[in-house]
């Protein structure tokens, strides 16, 4: 009889003072949401991925296993990240932005 193995466990690790508790691929701070963008906003392959940040091929591929099996968490713990980055850009405006507007003004 063959023994089940989660490759996961040994790529995938959960630490709650790195990077907020987030999922993140082991001995680094690139988080299983990061590597969730990159595939599939940034339209990446996971070959790409693993070559551009010197990451082992199978710990990228751990990373989306992991993903799709706590796909809805994760998600929305993104959506909960976004909304709270665009709150605190409409509470605090860019002050360069503000100057670079005064600058070059839009053409209507």
């Amino acid at each position: 009889m063959m023994a089940t193995v989660q490759a996961t466990e040994h790529y995938i690790d959960i630490t709650q003072d790195i990077c907020g508790g987030r999922p993140r691929i082991t001995g680094t701070r690139m988080t299983v949401a990061d590597v969730a963008l990159m595939r599939f906003q940034m339209n990446q392959s996971l070959e790409e991925i693993a070559g551009t940040y010197d990451l082992p091929l199978a710990a990228v591929y751990s990373a989306m296993a992991y993903y799709f099996d706590h796909r809805e968490e994760i998600d929305q713990r993104s959506a909960q990240d976004a909304a709270f980055v665009e709150d605190l850009r409409q509470q605090y405006p860019s002050k360069l932005q503000a100057k670079l507007n005064m600058v070059r003004p839009h053409s209507a």
